[in-house]
């Protein structure tokens, strides 16, 4: 009988090659290795040829899913290796680590002490540099005259061929740490080490004879160790325990990376993987997949290129002593070959090739929560692919299998699963959406998490619609739900949200929040046409808000300072523009009706006045004379300047066109402006030109002409510029008729009349 004891370093390519050809030598009758025992029925699935690495264990707790514990494994880790051999030899093999479910309370137990100990440290007189931690591996690469002890480490055990008794060699060296470092007390690590005696213990007395143990270098020592079964059971006594449920997940080489938080992360997993598939590579090979990137980023990149990289990279090694090319030399030859020297393009290949975006897969009829069935369930539907790197999709709404995915991924956002992110795309249509896709293993999380809320996307969306339409107390916040929840077609919840909407706005009285409302009503009335929605409650209460905003407004347009009048102008304009947007005649009237109140009440804010009238010049409603009328008093020298300029400033909102082509409404102003005295003047200066400024560079070019040069001078010059042939003009306008399809009639100018 005999315990071999194999420590390694997790996600190693060498550590698994070590192990793999240990146990192809030794043949042991069990296989006992790192990680959790109440996975041990999905040990099953390895070796499944839908189960491809990376994947991860997940242990999660049913009542609490955010309570969870992954278990990565790549082709390169040494306990995924160690599985592969057993399932193949048809041999024993068991997770031998303190379950989960105690790991999760003992850590929790641990954090709330840290908490309650950490104000007393901060106030004390300890050492600050007493706290730092030094891995324990960089005293053994700072010995051997190395900077880095990840370097170190791949250099003694990753990349070496020759590894006669390198276990042994492991097993000296984490001892003589063991015995030189000062031990802290880690409750939580001296749990797990009892636990792994424990089962060690329980193998041998089940009559196994050859028993292979696949650890952390660390823990080497300590399952090596006399330590007594008695006080492994008392240590382990009383441990607090939950319940837990595993299943496999797929896992990507980014969540691998020590940048992703993974505790037991790697730099390099696209390297490691390149090093476990091709360990006698010289470079030669990965210089080949770098030449491959460039070049499909357009860059010029030839034989010649690779070959001084890889002669660079090997002198690089020769001369530091090295054994065999790592990385760092590697970079380094790519960094002055490859890329001239840029950086930037080192930045590619570390994302692409050094970390990577492989992700593994996990076979259809493993155990998984109904709402993970029924989300693969449609993206293989939809031809949506779970992948590790972003792609982008260009949506036609038109489209029925366009259509569908739009609804899937806006209730997966409603989910708070944001795998598909929106984008900004050009041009007005609302036929279109782009998204941007990447998957992340820690959704497996969030999906479990929601399990509770239905078995399909489409019930778990609508149940957290209105838990979430439950907890608001706001109309905006109700509206932004409902414009969310259009798009993902839940009629349910929709009708209830509408409901609710229009209970909350017959009881308001702030006529600012209902006009903040508005305007993303109007927008889900108009998106709901565009996808087959009925819109008709939407439209019926956008009716009912813009009532109650028609009677409110013009009192609360009366009296207000600066600020509030600035913020009001903004609501004006965007309800005037939803307004316009939504092509609603009994609402467009309203409408307009309360623009006229606030444009003739003369106690109405000078700013939002001008608007008002403005807003009425361009619906055709206020014009010629009545116009000047309204213009003349505003601008009047009864008017207190500041007033007038205010009153300007909400006129001329948006666009300086008015002033360039009507030439009364110029007069007007220019009059207005030479009557100013010079003290005057410096006064509203400020407001003129924070209105003057909100207009094109065009737009102020032509009124600075027409200031120099004098209105009815520019006025020729843009007639002579333009150097229109009329006779010429008129021939075309039957075939722009025609393109419009209107009828010409007899109305056709003859002559220049």
């Amino acid at each position: 009988m005999g315990v071999s004891i194999l420590g390694i370093r997790h996600h190693g390519p060498g550590s698994a090659r070590n192990v793999k050809a240990f146990l192809e030598l030794v043949k042991p009758d069990i296989v006992l290795v790192e990680g959790p025992p109440e996975a041990d029925a999905m040990l099953q699935w390895v070796g499944h040829e839908g189960l491809k690495p990376p994947v991860a264990l997940l242990c999660f707790q049913p009542d609490d899913s955010r309570q969870s514990v992954f278990y990565p494994f790549a082709d390169f880790s040494p306990e995924w290796q160690a599985i592969i051999y057993a399932k193949k030899n048809n041999i024993h093999v068991r997770f031998m680590d303190l379950p989960a479910g105690n790991q999760t309370l003992v850590e929790k137990e641990h954090a709330v002490a840290r908490q309650d100990i950490e104000p007393d440290a901060v106030n004390s007189d300890a050492q600050p540099f007493e706290n730092l931690y030094k891995a324990p591996i960089s005293y053994l690469s700072d010995a051997a005259g190395f900077a880095d002890d990840e370097k170190w480490w791949e250099q003694m055990f990753e990349y070496r061929s020759n590894n006669d008794e390198v276990f042994d060699a492991v097993a000296e060296a984490m001892q003589a740490l063991r015995e030189s470092l000062p031990q802290k007390d880690k409750k939580l690590e001296q749990l797990r080490e009892a636990y792994m005696r424990r089962t060690i213990r329980q193998a041998e007395k089940e009559m196994f004879h050859t028993i292979a143990v696949i650890c952390g270098a660390w823990h080497v020592p300590a399952l090596q160790g006399k330590s007594s079964q008695k006080d492994d059971n008392e240590l382990l006594k009383g441990l607090p325990k939950v319940k837990t449920e595993c299943t496999w997940i797929p896992w990507t080489f980014n969540r691998l990376s020590f940048n992703s938080g993974y505790g037991a992360g790697i730099n390099s997993p696209g390297w490691y993987n390149h090093v476990w598939h091709h360990p006698a590579d010289d470079g030669t090979l990965w210089m080949a997949h770098v030449a491959q990137l460039f070049r499909k980023q357009q860059m010029d990149t030839s034989v010649a290129h690779i070959i001084e990289a890889v002669r660079l990279a090997g002198s690089l090694a020769s001369l530091r002593g090295l054994p065999k090319v790592g990385l760092e030399e590697l970079n380094e030859a790519t960094l002055s070959v490859l890329c001239n020297g840029e950086s930037i393009l080192l930045k590619l290949v570390h994302e692409e090739l050094i970390v990577g975006h492989q992700i593994g897969e996990v076979p259809a009829d493993i155990p998984k929560p109904p709402l993970q069935l029924d989300i693969e369930k449609l993206q293989k539907k939809l031809r949506l692919p779970a992948t590790a790197d972003y792609k982008d999709y260009t949506l036609d709404l038109r489209k029925d299998t366009d259509l569908e995915r739009s609804v899937f991924l806006h209730r997966l956002l409603l989910l708070g699963i944001d795998w598909g992110r929106q984008q900004y795309i050009t041009g007005k249509g609302t036929f279109k959406e782009q998204w941007r896709l990447q998957w992340d293993p820690g959704y497996s999380v969030d999906i479990i998490e929601r399990g509770n809320l239905g078995n399909t996307v489409a019930e778990a969306a609508a149940a957290s619609v209105l838990n979430r339409a439950t907890e608001a107390k706001e109309l905006n916040e109700i509206s932004d739900l409902l414009e969310k929840s259009i798009p993902a077609e839940l009629p349910g919840a929709i009708e209830s949200l509408i409901t609710q909407l229009n209970d909350l706005a017959a009881a308001s009285a702030d006529v600012i929040q209902l006009m903040e409302v508005v305007p993303g009503l109007i927008t889900v009335a108009r998106y709901g046409n565009v996808r087959k929605t009925d819109a008709t409650m939407v439209l019926t209460i956008i009716i009912s808000i813009i009532t109650r905003i028609c009677i409110s407004l013009p009192s609360a347009c009366v009296a207000i300072d600066e600020d509030a009048a600035q913020k009001l102008l903004e609501l004006f304009y965007k309800l005037n523009d939803g307004i316009n947007l939504l092509q609603d005649t009994e609402i467009t009237a309203l409408w307009q009706q309360t623009l006229r109140v606030i444009a003739g009440n003369k106690n109405t804010s000078p700013v939002i006045g001008g608007y008002s009238t403005r807003l009425l010049n361009d619906g055709k409603l206020l014009e010629g004379e009545q116009l000047m009328q309204y213009f003349g008093y505003a601008m009047s020298s009864a008017t207190a300047p500041d007033i007038a300029a205010a009153w300007l400033e909400g006129f001329l909102k948006g666009s300086g066109t008015l002033l360039l082509l009507d030439l009364d409404l110029w007069h007007v102003i220019d009059n207005w402006v030479l009557g100013l005295t010079d003290e005057v003047f410096m006064q509203v200066l400020p407001l003129l030109r924070r209105t003057f400024s909100n207009f094109t560079s065009p737009e102020r070019r032509k009124l600075g002409e027409k200031v120099k040069f004098g209105a009815s001078t520019v006025q020729q010059r843009l007639t002579n510029d333009a150097g229109l042939d009329t006779q010429r003009a008129l021939k075309g306008i039957p075939v722009v008729m025609e393109l419009l399809g209107l009828s010409i009639n007899n109305s056709t100018p003859q002559n220049g009349n």
